[in-house]
């Protein structure tokens, strides 16, 4: 289904960007997980609009309510279900586009696909769609440190034309991350960041950016070789997410202008095992973990729907000028991170579930 991810941790969202609310159910977690909201509700909160001059002006405070699935404080091993309602409903700001689909935006597509759309902010397009991903991965990443002690984290690593510097993979933490409102660690280019998205938001302009995410404490031994190879599930999750463009493993792109003397992963003895000298491979080989860190790039196109006038066409054919109404931000990276570090727990939880059912067969 076109609303659900996973396999046996799966994941089902809800709700449109200006309807009643928005949430998810998710089906598979184990049950006696201690969970309440608040174990939610830390990534909601770093996704949520309106934290900073840097994002959208819609307030919302996303608060998010369990509905079913745990007693107690424990999850039941039963659906999940939770809910966030829409606040800051502003439909009237979308009246325009009730007829004029916007340049490089989904009004047209859906259309087609439908012939019905939901006009106001885009609908399941919108990026509020992300907020049951968000919290369906909240609990993944519960999971995930409570069983393997995995540590996922993402930053902005490029806003525009500004790109930060090298960033230790090994030690970074979201409270570096979060000590600028642009969440890149590099305070220095952070600055340049905040400057140049402030810059695009009073022209009714908008930016793009790249994401950085590492995994750490995954072990050997995860993913399906062939059509389900580790990092291709990564890369389904990752461009599954609004705005995204493109996706890297590892060296990505650069591994193409190296020779394979150069990027071969030497192995070495570490502890009781074996480890690789260098990582090109960013953690995976033959679609299965290694037991290195994992780690990616995510690139996040400019947001399409701007102020500024744009000549365009109705869905008539006939020519028109676009302002854009509503609030939209400048640049999503951002906000992105939780989402990159949620979705990447749900792959991530799912493998390693499917993995434990394996073993378990497995054993004498």
């Amino acid at each position: 289904m076109s609303s659900s991810f996973g396999t046996l941790f799966r994941v089902t969202t809800f709700g449109e960007s200006h309807c009643r609310g928005v949430g998810a159910i998710v089906d598979g977690c184990p049950p006696g997980l201690a969970l309440v909201e608040n174990d939610i509700q830390t990534q909601l909160d770093r996704r949520r609009p309106g934290q900073s001059d840097l994002t959208t002006d819609r307030q919302e405070s996303d608060r998010v309510t369990i509905l079913s699935g745990t007693e107690k404080g424990l999850t039941l091993g039963t659906p999940i279900g939770m809910l966030v309602p829409n606040k800051d409903q502003r439909p009237g700001d979308y009246k325009e586009m009730s007829t004029i689909p916007r340049p490089s935006h989904a009004d047209f597509t859906y259309q087609a696909k439908y012939g019905i759309r939901a006009s106001s902010g885009g609908g399941r397009s919108s990026a509020r769609e992300t907020i049951g991903r968000v919290a369906a991965g909240a609990i993944a990443e519960k999971i995930l440190q409570a069983h393997h002690g995995i540590e996922i984290v993402a930053w902005v690593s490029a806003v525009g034309t500004e790109t930060a510097g090298a960033i230790d993979t090994a030690v970074i933490d979201r409270v570096a991350v979060d000590a600028s409102p642009v969440r890149c660690p590099d305070l220095a280019a952070a600055g340049r960041m905040q400057a140049l998205i402030r810059q695009a938001k009073d022209e009714k302009d908008s930016l793009g950016g790249i994401l950085t995410c590492v995994c750490r404490g995954v072990p050997a031994g995860w993913g399906e070789p062939v059509f389900d190879k580790l990092e291709a599930k990564l890369a389904h999750a990752m461009l599954s997410i609004p705005a995204t463009k493109g996706f890297e493993i590892g060296s990505g792109f650069a591994g193409t202008r190296m020779r394979g003397s150069r990027h071969n992963d030497p192995f070495v003895g570490r502890g009781e095992g074996l480890g690789t000298r260098t990582n090109n491979s960013g953690g995976i080989q033959g679609g299965i973990s290694n037991g290195e860190a994992i780690y990616f790039r995510v690139a996040f196109k400019p947001p399409a729907t701007i102020g500024q006038p744009q000549e365009t066409v109705d869905f008539d054919g006939k020519t028109v000028t676009l302002a854009a109404k509503g609030r939209h931000d400048p640049c999503v990276v951002p906000r992105a991170a939780p989402i990159v570090e949620t979705m990447a727990a749900l792959v991530l939880v799912d493998v390693s579930l499917q993995q434990a059912a394996r073993a378990a067969v497995a054993s004498p």
